[in-house]
């Protein structure tokens, strides 16, 4: 397996490969974080038949590079790099060196990933030709790590989100169900996909992590276990709806702004006036002319804009009535004049930024608007969630999808004095600190806490073990305030290291510190899956068989996470009966741990057939 990274991502994504899946890596970095990855890479343990990480120095992925690393005999290769232009000349020049090398692909941009998995897969089809089809195409993964992490940190500062995973055009959620109370029996959804920590909704609480052993969250436990758990909320799987073809991007911003926006309060009282003299100066002139409707509304206009001749020679009533006309149009002139004005200001400054709302209260903070914070401003934009961000640089990637949005910006650094007040972080429900420096997250919390100790505080940390050290003292510190960390990283890795074993990734949904993966499996080749029933294949703690894929062999979608054309038909069967028997020419969609699907990937007697090939 060869990485090719520029951050945290690649060396969580090297441990969790050599770790889990026990197989030997090549890390490529750039030469300044060359010894820190060195020092960091884990070396061989004791017994082990895994060597340690090594660790090569490269600036850019260029071909040299990729063939140095031995790309064109590896069996898989990660491009992990930030910047999308790297990963896809990266990918380009790999997939020229080796058609049939797997790929996974780090991309921000969707629709960018989206046909550049098309076209790598169409080009190793093209290279390919006497090779297996299906596996051709699915040898291209494009994965985003911000969209894996969103939603997770998301969670943390609004109780009661969901997670969605997509497959075969149905959006699945994973709920957080709170503890039954007495007498309760709590709904299972279409399954129990974990029984969270007792203490999870302790703000005092710990939260269960892969090290926390039986006081942590239990994965995947079985139907007895989740039945007899009491105090202990769980997570279970619910479908949510079914979705249609893609649609075009809508526009975000509203197409015009509201009258309110436009002109002030003031200005359209006095306009109301006006039109109100108006209308009296017309009926007077009416009940007083004998003039009909139409033309005393004629002669009030005409007088109004000082156009009609003087009324030297009608009668008193009548000159008047024209003096008022005249005196209410010299009113008039300012306001028509004020009313430009007032546009031409909010036009010139339709495209600014918006200031948060003095009485704003109930909001979330969110600090930091790069990859990740842009990804969670949509999804709490999603939720009907007010966000208040705060950013430092004026270009970050998240500022553009916060003014078509509509979403309030501070621009400042959030340690300094007053940005934080300007964030009305006082009144603030939570706050989420996102940025990509963890020193930059830790004193904004600090600060946070300064100003507020009972806020609720979720913040971005670089290493998931600083993270837990982090979230441990600041539990300490302040018990009564709800505090969680969470690394982008540990929360990103599995989804790409289940995609570099040749599984179909479908979606990762956190459970507090520990991951549960949806990933596509053929049955064939998978001794504990092949001939038994679903109940039978059902491994607590490790997997469980979801849905079963019934289009026949021929006709499949390799991918599943991919919406239905109109008109198809449904291929996954989620109501599956438990005595159904798994066959080989089966494709399921299973749940699993980190190490339940290493496991079920690991090579056993008599299996000759390479797992991520589907049965001919």
């Amino acid at each position: 397996m060869v990485v090719c990274g520029d951050d945290g991502l690649a060396r969580r994504l090297a441990v969790e490969l050599r770790e889990v899946y026990r197989q030997r890596v090549i890390l490529v970095v750039p030469a300044d974080a060359a010894a820190e990855e060195q020092t960091a890479a884990p070396g061989a343990s004791s017994g082990s038949a895994v060597p340690p990480v090594r660790v090569d120095t490269a600036g850019s992925p260029t071909p040299a590079v990729l063939l140095r690393a031995r790309v064109n005999g590896a069996a898989a290769l990660a491009l992990l790099y930030e910047d999308d232009e790297t990963n896809l000349r990266a990918a380009l020049a790999a997939r020229r060196l080796d058609p049939g090398l797997r790929l996974v692909v780090r991309m921000y941009n969707r629709r960018l990933g989206h046909h550049l998995e098309e076209l790598l897969d169409q080009a190793a089809l093209v290279a390919g030709r006497g090779a297996d089809r299906a596996a051709l195409e699915a040898s291209t993964t494009v994965l985003s790590d911000a969209d894996t992490a969103a939603p997770a940190l998301v969670a943390t500062a609004i109780a009661g989100t969901h997670k969605v995973v997509q497959a075969d055009g149905l959006l699945l959620r994973s709920a957080e169900r709170p503890a039954p109370g007495r007498g309760e029996v709590a709904d299972p959804g279409l399954c129990t996909l974990a029984l969270l920590s007792s203490t999870t909704t302790d703000p005092a609480g710990s939260e269960g992590s892969d090290a926390s052993g039986a006081r942590g969250p239990e994965l995947l436990p079985d139907d007895r276990t989740a039945a007899g758990s009491t105090g202990r909320g769980s997570v279970v799987l619910e479908a949510l709806r079914r979705t249609g073809p893609a649609l075009p991007p809508r526009r975000l911003a509203r197409r015009g702004a509201p009258l309110g926006e436009v002109f002030s309060a003031r200005l359209r009282r006095s306009l109301a006036g006006i039109v109100g003299a108006v209308l009296a100066l017309t009926a007077t002139t009416a009940v007083l002319t004998d003039a009909d409707p139409v033309h005393a509304a004629y002669l009030t206009l005409l007088d109004l804009f000082s156009i009609n001749d003087p009324a030297l020679e009608e009668s008193p009533t009548r000159q008047v009535l024209q003096l008022l006309s005249g005196l209410t149009g010299l009113a008039l002139l300012p306001l028509l004049v004020a009313g430009a004005l007032e546009a031409l200001g909010t036009f010139r400054t339709s495209g600014a930024l918006r200031r948060p709302p003095r009485g704003l209260s109930g909001h979330i903070v969110l600090l930091g608007l790069g990859k990740v914070g842009a990804r969670v401003l949509a999804r709490l934009q999603e939720l009907d969630v007010p966000v208040v961000c705060v950013e430092q640089d004026p270009d970050a990637r998240g500022v553009p999808l916060a003014r078509d949005l509509g979403v309030p910006v501070v621009l400042g650094d959030a340690t300094e004095d007053g940005v934080l007040d300007a964030a009305r972080i006082r009144r603030a429900d939570a706050l989420l600190a996102l940025t990509s420096s963890d020193t930059t997250n830790l004193e904004v919390t600090l600060v946070a806490r300064a100003l507020r100790n009972d806020l609720r505080v979720a913040l971005r940390l670089y290493d998931d073990d600083f993270a837990t050290a982090v979230y441990r003292t600041l539990r300490s510190a302040h018990p009564d305030a709800l505090t969680r960390s969470r690394s982008v990283s540990h929360l990103a890795a599995p989804a790409f290291a289940g995609a570099m074993m040749g599984r179909q990734i479908l979606g990762a949904v956190p459970v507090e510190r520990k991951v549960l993966l949806f990933a596509a499996v053929f049955v064939a080749g998978h001794p504990q899956l092949e001939g038994r029933t679903v109940a039978e294949s059902f491994r607590p703690g490790a997997w469980r068989v979801l849905a079963l894929d019934t289009a026949s062999p021929g006709a499949r979608r390799p991918d599943l996470a991919s919406s239905h054309q109109e008109g198809d038909a449904p291929q996954l069967l989620w109501d599956l009966h438990p005595g159904y028997v798994l066959r080989p020419e089966d494709r399921v969609v299973i749940a699993a741990t980190r190490r339940g699907l290493a496991e079920l990937l690991a090579p056993s007697p008599g299996r000759h057939r390479a797992p991520d090939t589907p049965p001919g």
